[in-house]
């Protein structure tokens, strides 16, 4: 055998584990995360905002201590999430004060005060006691950072914002949430914490497995 004819030899045998190694690689990849073990697969998948992109949805509640304690994990994980990636949160309701605190999040929303008011609400609720359950509670809240009673009120009683919140009791049903919190992954996976998943890290690490998995189906489907 000629010099060129083992170098040649070499390579490809190389090549040829790089490749198996590769291919394991990725099967535990597949197999680390389970579809009815560590998330649901959604009956009939939601319809996204944007299907040029994979979305990802927290549904949460300003009243759960898990949401307060799962906020400083997300808030980085929506920071160092990749482009193609959108990040949509999700009050989830259930009952009267989760109703109420939708309205919340989406006059937020309308006042394009999401950033400033979001940590603040959740440490009114679970740091201070103040449970914000009704109307005064609220606006003076939004006062004291910066909205105006006007405003508020403008906001907060706004025909889109109780459009919002409708709209989101029918979602919560589509979505099949039955705790907080919980992600959905492009309306097709939810995630959420208990018996096969532990910790909330975990259950961010499943929701980037199911991105890359819905990344993957999107490029071979041509969207």
């Amino acid at each position: 055998m000629t010099e060129n004819q083992l170098s040649k030899k070499i390579s490809q045998t190389t090549l040829l584990f790089v490749f198996l190694i590769y291919c394991a690689f990725s099967h535990a990849q597949i197999e680390r995360f389970i579809a009815g073990t560590h998330y649901q697969e959604i009956a009939n998948p939601v319809n996204t905002k944007d299907s040029s992109k994979v979305e990802v949805v927290e549904a949460f509640w300003y009243g759960c201590s898990h949401c307060f304690r799962f906020e400083p994990l997300i808030a980085d994980w929506e920071e160092n999430k990749p482009d193609d990636v959108d990040f949509v949160r999700f009050p989830a309701l259930w009952n009267g004060l989760m109703k109420v605190h939708a309205q919340v999040y989406y006059a937020a929303e309308a006042l394009d005060s999401v950033s400033v008011l979001h940590e603040h609400i959740f440490n009114a609720i679970n740091v201070e006691r103040n449970m914000l359950q009704n109307e005064d509670q609220i606006a003076e809240l939004f006062a004291q950072h910066g909205i105006s009673q006007s405003d508020f009120d403008s906001a907060f009683n706004s025909f889109s914002v109780r459009t919002k919140v409708n709209q989101a009791e029918k979602r919560m049903s589509d979505y099949g949430i039955r705790s907080t919190p919980n992600m959905i992954v492009n309306g097709k996976y939810l995630v959420a914490t208990g018996e096969s998943v532990r910790t909330q890290q975990e259950m961010l690490e499943i929701v980037d497995f199911l991105v890359e998995k819905e990344r993957i189906a999107m490029a071979g489907s041509g969207d």
